[in-house]
């Protein structure tokens, strides 16, 4: 479990990573408590300004769609009177630096990704202190990748032998990792965290194939090198890439041209490239990449190309190999995907744009910011007013949002506690509008209750379906990615990899909404997770692997069933 009592243990040469979370209850105990930590903010002008807020909304856009809205953040701003900072981040509670306390290396050019050293300002606290071996593990990783990306003689090098079909992988000096996009924008995130930290425990360079979708999300994150595969890569159809392949690790063993088996393995000759599959609905023998003997085999290979879309990470913890890695670079198992996200994931200046101008218009004026992300899955629809009561419900259990005035608000009383209590904004983000005009309507016809301060209710975008391939919508997506990440608690979707994605950015253990079985709403609404750690969705996952194996107790302790979803697994202390 997570130590709060300020003691620094010791795990052979490195401390263990210190927990930072506040000692506080739940519900409104824990919001009071952190009132004492958050500074003063502008008063009753500038709180005048957040209530006006959803009307301005309503008058420079509206309804008309969700480029208006964000389009109009900076507008709302001069309206303000110009004092709300577009940019205005809040300092870190924890102090940290722009390089998130070493994490990130120095060195990059600031104008070409702002968010790299911006973003820390705005996060609320990171709970963990990154270990000097993950930061080493970093730093060497950079290098590889300066001294092995494209550009370089040695990916010269290594793409000829690709062409010519050459097998001689001794006398490669750099190893290679494609990774292949699959899935939303969530799954993708994961999927390619997951992957960075495969390259990390097998010294291989990650490469990125980037679709046109998938083009100017992100910052290059590794200073002084790209991480896209360039257009020339010789393996021709990658999009067409699948199970079936024969190219595929599975297949490669059924039809005996690699094995995994110690006798034969040393001496047989591999591809000059093997494609995995990791995706949902693999087969068994594709689940072979899991087994540590297969890891041995797959490590003779020059260039390993991955399609994935799930968050593998837990399943890395079962492979004897990386056990002692893993152990030393994250002595906390709920922190990869904190540390990864952060290391890993800079919007672009286009994407960071949406982000800080929207914030400082709707955000920044708050003392409190309270994240709703709402995911309607196709397989668990209710209706709208089911969901909301389900959110209310959960709300009322874990303390979230402000309670209300059971009569309605008269004239004035809105007015009269705006100086005498905290301003909270409740940023909700769904495909959908229902839950925010729901919400919206909720504290425009009732006051909060007594010391509830004065609310606001404000959603970026509501695109109404998920709208995969086009580049414009995975901006705005990943833009409300990061709005979550950015707030003080959060409740969150069961099983939903966007809320995955902000949780592990904010650093945030979230409450998460259970998911409807049978378009039923469930009897308990909503959840608080045990660690911020995301769920792996790999289900009917029945491999048995040969070989080396880990501590079966220790890995027990450490990965448990998912709170959203029983037959996946999680990290957790």
């Amino acid at each position: 479990m997570i130590d709060t009592g300020g003691n620094n243990k010791k795990t052979d040469d490195h401390p263990v990573a210190e927990a930072v979370w506040p000692t506080r209850g739940t519900g409104a105990a824990r919001r009071r408590a952190d009132k004492k930590e958050k500074m003063g903010r502008a008063g009753v002008v500038l709180m005048a300004c957040v209530l006006t807020l959803p009307l301005l909304v309503l008058l420079l856009g509206g309804r008309g769609g969700a480029p208006a809205v964000w389009q109009n953040a900076a507008k709302l701003t001069a309206m303000c009177g110009g004092s709300v900072n577009v940019s205005g981040p809040r300092p870190s509670a924890t102090g940290a630096d722009e390089l998130f306390g070493g994490l990130l290396a120095a060195g990059s050019d600031r104008r070409t990704c702002r968010s790299r050293y911006e973003s820390p300002r705005y996060y609320k606290h990171s709970p963990y202190t990154a270990s000097p071996h993950l930061l080493q593990k970093l730093r060497d990783y950079e290098a590889r990748h300066k001294k092995c990306g494209p550009g370089t003689p040695q990916y010269a090098e290594s793409i000829a032998s690709l062409r010519s079909g050459s097998s001689n992988t001794e006398a490669a000096e750099c190893r290679y990792l494609v990774w292949l996009p699959y899935n939303g924008l969530g799954n993708r995130m994961l999927s390619l965290l997951s992957t960075f930290l495969y390259a990390l425990l097998t010294d291989r360079v990650l490469l990125v194939r980037s679709t046109a979708d998938f083009t100017d999300l992100f910052c290059e994150p590794f200073p002084g090198a790209t991480w896209n595969l360039p257009p020339d890569f010789p393996v021709a159809n990658m999009s067409w890439l699948g199970v079936q392949s024969d190219e595929s690790y599975g297949n490669l063993l059924r039809h005996g041209k690699i094995s995994n088996r110690p006798e034969t393995a040393a001496s047989q000759a591999v591809p000059p490239y093997v494609y995995a599959h990791l995706a949902h609905g693999l087969r068994v023998t594709d689940q072979l990449f899991y087994c540590n003997d297969d890891q041995v085999v797959l490590g003779k290979v020059t260039w390993l190309l991955l399609q994935n879309d799930l968050y593998y990470v837990p399943l890395l913890y079962d492979i004897a190999e990386f056990e002692d890695e893993l152990r030393r670079m994250f002595p906390a198992k709920e922190s990869v995907s904190h540390f990864l996200a952060r290391y890993l994931f800079h919007p672009s200046n286009s994407v960071w744009g949406m982000v800080t101008r929207y914030y400082g218009s709707y955000l920044a004026h708050a003392e409190e910011r309270i994240g709703v992300q709402v995911r309607m899955f196709p397989f668990a629809t209710i209706p709208a007013d089911d969901m909301y009561k389900q959110i209310m419900a959960c709300s009322r259990q874990e303390g979230i949002l402000p309670q209300i005035d059971d009569e309605l608000a008269e004239p004035g009383n809105a007015t009269s506690a705006v100086g005498a209590a905290s301003s909270k904004a409740i940023l909700v983000v769904s495909l959908h509008a229902d839950y925010y005009e729901r919400i919206k309507r909720t504290y425009y016809e009732h006051a909060a209750a007594k010391g509830g301060g004065s609310v606001g209710v404000f959603q970026p975008s509501h695109e109404e379906r998920q709208q995969r391939g086009q580049r414009s919508h995975n901006q705005k997506a990943l833009a409300e990615i990061y709005l979550l990440s950015f707030s003080d608690v959060l409740l969150t979707t069961g099983m939903s990899t966007f809320g995955y994605m902000s949780s592990s950015l904010a650093g945030l253990r979230p409450t998460m909404l259970a998911v409807a079985n049978d378009q039923k709403v469930p009897e308990t609404p909503c959840v608080r997770a045990a660690s911020m750690e995301p769920c792996c969705h790999l289900m009917n996952f029945n491999v048995k692997c040969r070989g080396k194996a880990v501590d079966k107790e220790d890995l027990a302790r450490h990965v448990k069933v998912c709170e959203d979803l029983p037959r996946g697994i999680k990290l957790v202390d």
